[in-house]
């Protein structure tokens, strides 16, 4: 029970971002009844040796000033046409070209960027943790507009219909014109003092904007006006302790066929209709904080104790539960042609099977983890490092003799 606490706690420090220390002592009072000055926390299981099923090949691989600085923020590659573009912690921004990761611009923003960037239609979006949302053009890196948010950004700005969304710390969610910045609605829900201090990104789909909060609550808003069609309780808190009760919706939502697929934490996966909220599914044994990623028929995530699951996507069922990186701090799984591919606290991106879950192959990019989702476009997978490593890499399957 302790090692399940403590690790939840280290989640809170780490996705706090500068001011997450003095934060969570207010919000958390009395934590030094769970802590001793013994770590009980489990101890990530070492690498062994496997056999390599398939030819990993690096196209090229970049630094991108210092990347998240030792934070955990919500800093990703994002794909358009032919850039790749990218942000570190220390404001600078770049856009790069996907095939060989030659610098198409740079732009030093001198701001403490904390998410994204998020795409728009030619624009590019950052939040930072002086509560202010930047766009610039993606053709060139022009700053189109900077406008002044009520709080911290720790979720990745989304855009869609000539509409941007931004979700603040502080529970806001705004929409904004994405030519000009103005504010077009606002819609306000309160925050528990004691949460994840939540970082899933708002979800657009079908003209609608899809929240998760960390009440368990699952929202959608009308994406033109910000009025609210439909609100959930998904994720029902259980416990005699707060520490027991937390049910957040941390993760990125995930739309397949009129069905969101989204992650808690301490309260399982669900499967809800876009159209009314209603649950269709619930696998309430795994916990996770981290997005979800699909294929045409299974879900893959990585729980809180970074083991990794194959779920059906009609019945929530598990195919198979992978621990062999039991605790090595993954990143959500990544759909690499017909493998998985997460990255851990080590630096290394680990191949494994669909149909299994069993490692195929691995490769070091750095020694420094690998927080960021990875993304792929066009069968080549593009792997974000804390340190700022930004490597493009292909997979092929090795051919039996």
């Amino acid at each position: 029970m302790f090692a399940k606490s403590f690790a939840w706690v280290f989640v809170c420090i780490a996705l706090s971002g500068c001011g997450g220390l003095d934060a969570l002592s207010d919000s958390l009072s009395g934590i030094s009844d769970f802590v001793s000055e013994t770590d009980n926390a489990e101890p990530p299981n070492e690498l062994v040796e496997i056999t390599d099923e398939v030819s990993l090949n690096v196209l090229w691989q970049e630094q991108v000033g210092v990347g998240n600085a030792g934070m955990y923020l919500r800093l990703v590659p994002a794909v358009q046409d032919e850039k790749i573009v990218v942000a570190d912690r220390d404001g600078v921004i770049q856009a790069r070209n996907r095939a060989d990761g030659e610098l198409i611009w740079e732009v030093e923003t001198e701001q403490p960027i904390s998410a994204g960037p998020g795409l728009g239609s030619g624009t590019v979006l950052v939040g930072t943790s002086n509560a202010q949302i930047i766009a610039l053009n993606v053709q060139d890196g022009s700053t189109m507009w900077t406008k002044s948010v009520s709080s911290e950004v720790l979720s990745i700005p989304q855009a869609n219909r000539g509409i941007v969304v931004v979700r603040t710390v502080d529970g806001r969610l705004i929409g904004m014109d994405e030519n000009s910045g103005e504010e077009l609605w606002l819609y306000e829900r309160s925050v528990p003092p004691l949460s994840l201090r939540g970082t899933g990104a708002p979800l657009i789909d079908g003209g609608r904007v899809y929240v998760g909060y960390a009440t368990g609550k699952l929202i959608a808003l009308r994406l033109k006006d910000g009025k609210v069609e439909w609100e959930s309780n998904v994720a029902v808190a259980q416990g005699r302790s707060e520490l027991e009760r937390l049910v957040d919706l941390d993760a990125d939502p995930l739309v397949i066929d009129d069905v969101i697929y989204i992650a808690s934490f301490q309260a399982g996966i669900f499967a809800v209709s876009t159209q009314d909220g209603q649950v269709f599914w619930w696998h309430k044994e795994i916990s996770s904080f981290a997005g979800l990623s699909a294929d045409w028929r299974y879900l893959y995530l990585s729980d809180e104790a970074s083991d990794v699951w194959a779920l059906d996507q009609r019945s929530g069922s598990a195919l198979w539960k992978q621990t062999d990186l039991h605790r090595r701090e993954l990143s959500s799984p990544a759909v690499h042609k017909e493998y998985l591919v997460v990255g851990d606290f080590e630096g290394y991106l680990h191949w494994l099977s669909q149909y299994d879950g069993r490692q195929i192959g691995r490769l070091q990019i750095d020694d420094e983890p690998i927080l960021a989702t990875p993304i792929v476009v066009d069968d080549v997978l593009y792997a974000y490092g804390k340190d700022g490593t930004l490597a493009a890499i292909t997979v092929e399957p090795i051919q039996a003799e």
